[in-house]
């Protein structure tokens, strides 16, 4: 009998309803993050979307027991990576490089992270290794996105004299995600509360820090900034992160990235939705050449799911 591996992910109508969901609410975090930028540094931004955070999910995780690890490894060495990876680094380097760039081509960068994670998790996970129709699935999202985001003006440029560090910071953000995706994905078995919570509480005392020494002491934030904040720490961080956790335990990091093509088109129509913002001519065919990516790459999956759901349907 074949053995599985345990890196092999299991992919249910759970896994695409949370995929969705993160999707719609970091689509609409660059929007709140460039409305907190107008009160306060990107270093404490990062800092204090952590910290605030941290403390939310680790005062839930000790509400309900606090357990940690389920087996004998104690990987704290890797946890504090993941930690690294997941929140402070990758936090730092897009509010910093947000302030340089368009949000468009943010967007673009996010959507690498599915690219990024291809080769990664061929390497290190065996449960996820690379085939010619992820390759091309992938490709066609991204082609997706960059069509989406260059109608809408994602590689123009912002003007700023240092936007190529900014470019960089965005792409390095990409990076970081990936690669905490993978080795959050090869940890032993661990309390998913846990998982979102400890990764938090280290990035929180490595951005702290950091934030004082790049701005100084911050100046108390005003009203709606400060809401803001809130609003970043509690959604699309502590709650979110909590679910990133889950999609990528049970479904995988490559799963997971699909996260990536929808942020930039959630982003492009919340903003037709809310800021009345003109609907780039691009829409409907990038959205097409998005899905079919995704449908591409994930065919067996869906495959798998629509079986099921048949079953089910048929008593």
């Amino acid at each position: 009998m074949q053995k599985t591996s345990p890196f092999a992910p299991r992919i249910t109508l759970a896994s695409w309803a949370m995929v969705a969901a993160l999707g719609v609410t970091w689509g609409g975090t660059f929007v709140v993050i460039e409305l907190a930028l107008r009160g306060i540094g990107p270093a404490w931004l990062a800092a204090a979307r952590i910290s605030g955070a941290a403390i939310v999910t680790v005062a839930i995780w000790q509400m309900l027991g606090g357990r940690l690890f389920l087996s004998d490894a104690r990987p704290y060495g890797r946890l504090a990576i993941v930690g690294v990876l997941n929140t402070a680094l990758p936090f730092m380097l897009l509010s910093w490089g947000q302030v340089r760039v368009t949000s468009g081509f943010a967007g673009v960068s996010m959507a690498a992270v599915a690219l990024i994670v291809l080769p990664l998790a061929h390497l290190f996970l065996p449960g996820e290794r690379l085939t010619l129709r992820r390759v091309i699935g992938f490709g066609i999202g991204f082609l997706g996105v960059t069509i989406l985001l260059t109608g809408a003006g994602a590689l123009e440029s912002s003007g700023d004299p240092l936007e190529p560090f900014g470019r960089l910071a965005c792409l390095g953000a990409a990076a970081c995600y990936a690669s905490s995706s993978v080795m959050m994905r090869r940890l032993p078995p661990i309390d998913p509360i846990g998982l979102a919570a400890v990764p938090l509480l280290f990035g929180a005392l490595v951005v702290v820090p950091v934030a004082a020494l790049a701005e100084g002491a911050p100046a108390l934030p005003d009203r709606a900034t400060l809401f803001w904040l809130v609003l970043l720490g509690l959604v699309p961080t502590a709650g979110a992160n909590l679910l990133r956790v889950l999609v990528i335990r049970t479904a995988g990091p490559v799963f997971m990235s699909l996260v990536n093509y929808q942020v930039p088109v959630w982003s492009v129509v919340l903003g037709i939705l809310i800021l009345n913002e003109p609907a780039p001519p691009t829409l409907w065919s990038a959205l097409a050449l998005i899905l079919a990516g995704v449908a591409v790459s994930q065919w067996a999956a869906l495959r798998v799911l629509f079986r099921r759901r048949g079953r089910g349907a048929g008593g």
